[in-house]
Order: structure tokens, then sequence, then C-alpha cells
């Protein structure tokens, strides 16, 4: 099994920043792609960010140039740097990954959760 842990989430103010990070951790061979989620109340899971292994990035154009996704293959770790938060940005975050292990396959963590309010 694979487990998934975020951290870095919490209230902000708007224009303030946060750094998200999720450590993958388990009988894992490689992780593919990662990525960020989030779920606002009484909305869908939508996309925040992904990356590949090799580092190809794709963003929702909602977070382009505010969000950035790194990653550190040696921690299988992800990170979100998020920056110029707006009120509209308060969700649940969550991290994915899919992971080659004895059960491969996409894992998700718990979220995290980040409010943007004065």
């Amino acid at each position: 099994q694979v487990q998934l842990v975020e951290s870095g989430g919490g209230l902000v103010q708007p224009g303030g920043s946060l750094r998200l990070s999720c450590a993958a951790s388990g009988n894992i061979v490689r992780i593919n792609d990662m990525g960020w989620y989030h779920q606002a109340p009484g909305n869908q899971r939508d996309l925040v960010a992904t990356i590949s292994s090799g580092g190809v990035t794709n963003y929702a154009d909602s977070v382009k140039g505010r969000f950035t996704i790194s990653r550190d293959n040696a921690k299988n770790t992800v990170y979100l740097q998020m920056n110029s938060l707006k009120p509209e940005d308060t969700a649940v975050y969550y991290c994915n990954a899919y992971a080659i292990s004895s059960a491969s396959g996409v894992y998700w963590g718990k979220g995290t959760l980040v409010t943007v309010s004065s």
C-alpha cells in the first residue's frame, strides 16, 4: 500500500502565500505523475496542477502565473507553492500520485484545508 500525507494548509490573507507538501510512503517502486486538486464546499474536485516524473507541468487556467508545482523524486514528495492567493482559492487541497508498487494505481491523500480570508 501507498500513503500520501499533505501538509502546509492554513489561514492566509488575500495576496499571501502558502506552500503545500505531500509525501508518499510505502512499498513504492516508482511514482509517475503527481498532482494537486482542490474541492470547495458544494463543488466537485478540480485539477490544480500536475507534474510528470520528468518535470513536465500542467496548470489550471485559474492558477497559471500564481501557483508552481514541483517535486523531489528522491523524497517521493510533491510541492505546491501558492502565491497571490485569492478568496476563491479557499478549498481542501488533495494530492494524488500514480505509484508503481505491489498495488500499482492512483492514490489520494486526505487533504489539507486552505482558507484565504481577511
